[in-house]
């Protein structure tokens, strides 16, 4: 798909410009949260998440997963497949594509990595996260892992590129309330590292017009 091919050899070449860096993550910020004061330390650890590009229907679509319940900070919450890096991977990218073929059965030998984003710091789970971007030429088939994945969500790049995507609440985590921006999608808050992440994706993006359609 020619016009597919285009929008990915622009975003190859934007990718390995300067990063915006943190200026993008400051409009998700939280504005109240006890994690705030938080700041890495020696049992700090690594872990990697996959933002996935492919064609659907003429748009540009990526996963993201509702996490199943359990007695921890991300419980339900929304984000990329990923996870933390294990000794045996290579490095963080094979952290990123291993954790996404088990979350969302993704066969990652097809999985072209772009580049990535700036590394942001998860102060309740103690984790520093690095954003991975791939793609494939195709729209890929999910098999959600049903312990870890409620729910797998395709989602339109250009839906967070709408006026007023952004809005805020209050959001419950386990021993805090958070008053945070968030965009919204569907019945779910997209908040915090993820929401931080889209919001970089989407200015790396910006640097060439109508990049969203093919």
């Amino acid at each position: 798909m020619k016009s597919f091919s285009s929008f990915i050899e622009k975003l190859s070449k934007n990718i390995r410009g300067p990063l915006p860096d943190e200026e993008t993550h400051l409009p998700l910020e939280a504005f109240s949260a006890k994690y705030l004061d938080l700041k890495p330390n020696k049992q700090t650890r690594k872990s990697a998440v996959l933002i996935l590009l492919y064609p659907s229907a003429n748009e540009i679509y990526f996963p993201l997963i509702v996490r199943s319940l359990y007695d921890g900070f991300h419980s339900g919450e929304i984000g990329f497949p990923g996870g933390r890096y294990k000794l045996t991977d290579e490095d963080l990218i094979q952290t990123a594509l291993r954790e996404a073929n088990e979350e969302i059965g993704l066969k990652t030998g097809d999985v072209k990595i772009l580049g990535t984003l700036t590394e942001i710091f998860i102060g309740p789970s103690n984790f520093f996260v690095l954003p991975v971007v791939g793609y494939l030429p195709y729209r890929p088939e999910f098999l959600p892992d049903d312990r870890e994945v409620e729910d797998v969500l395709e989602v339109r790049l250009d839906y967070f590129l709408q006026p007023n995507s952004i809005s805020s609440s209050v959001i419950n985590i386990p021993g805090d309330i958070v008053r945070t921006p968030h965009y919204t999608l569907q019945d779910h808050k997209i908040w915090g590292a993820t929401a931080k992440m889209i919001n970089e994706l989407l200015a790396v993006l910006s640097r060439d017009s109508n990049v969203s359609k093919i």
